[in-house]
């Protein structure tokens, strides 16, 4: 444990799977106080027990992000439980159907929407008015690279990443001045449940997307992990409205 956060009180959206799992235990293994917010309750229950057992705070909360009432709760039961919140990773998000945009469904598009891009404005709300209160903190939003460039057959998926791009650049405008830094970052293609469940055991899928990434493979989810940390940090202190990307290069070809 490096204690970088040590005293401080990080909450993760999503934090049951995939980057938010990594983004939980590196926060961690920080020294921070961690609260696990997702719908997955057994794996986010776990994931707090294992924390627990080597020393550190952490509790589980379940939490459908595009629900107003339970993203409130959420909230109210981490300042409850640990008097703060000085760090947020709003990072829940699903990546719908895969289908041309004519022929995607528009429950499709609905719900995409509301978890990916509605979740993250609705978690900003009333992580910012804690925030506010507190005189201080970080929030990064988790966008992708798919809202920066386009993805055939994921158009709600690309038009709600492009849409927590421009909300994260508008709120970190507005909230600069009460000492709140608002960040993104945009990972490629990183090797989670969500890649796996798009590549279906197949193995040429999977040389296809490696093949996507001049870098030469996936990524990991520690490796955005990291980032996020970096960006919650006292050395990103300069860092504001920021959309990073991570992507082994995939953007920049």
């Amino acid at each position: 444990m490096n204690n970088t956060f040590r005293d401080k009180v990080a909450l993760i959206t999503g934090g049951a799977s995939g980057i938010g799992k990594a983004t939980v235990l590196a926060f961690a293994e920080a020294g921070a106080k961690v609260v696990i917010a997702d719908v997955l309750e057994k794996e986010g229950e776990e994931i707090a027990r294992s924390i627990q057992d080597k020393a550190n705070e952490a509790v589980f909360i379940k939490t459908d992000v595009s629900d107003t009432t339970q993203v409130r709760s959420l909230i109210e039961k981490t300042i409850s439980r640990f008097q703060r919140l000085d760090c947020a990773c709003n990072n829940a998000g699903i990546e719908g159907e895969n289908a041309l945009t004519a022929e995607s469904s528009e429950e499709n598009w609905d719900r995409v929407i509301a978890i990916n891009l509605k979740g993250i404005w609705l978690c900003m709300k009333h992580e910012l008015q804690v925030m506010v209160k507190n005189g201080g903190g970080a929030i990064v939003n988790m966008a992708s690279v798919a809202g920066l460039v386009g993805f055939q057959g994921l158009s709600a998926y690309c038009a709600s990443k492009g849409g927590v791009i421009s909300l994260t650049q508008t709120a970190a405008l507005e909230y600069a001045q009460h000492g709140i830094r608002i960040n993104a970052v945009c990972p490629g293609i990183i090797r989670t449940a969500m890649v796996d469940r798009v590549i279906g055991g197949d193995p040429k899928k999977e040389e296809q997307y490696t093949a996507l990434e001049p870098i030469g493979r996936l990524g990991k989810p520690e490796e955005i992990a990291k980032a996020v940390l970096w960006l919650c940090s006292d050395e990103a202190s300069f860092v504001v409205g920021h959309p990073m990307v991570i992507d082994g290069g995939f953007v920049v070809q």
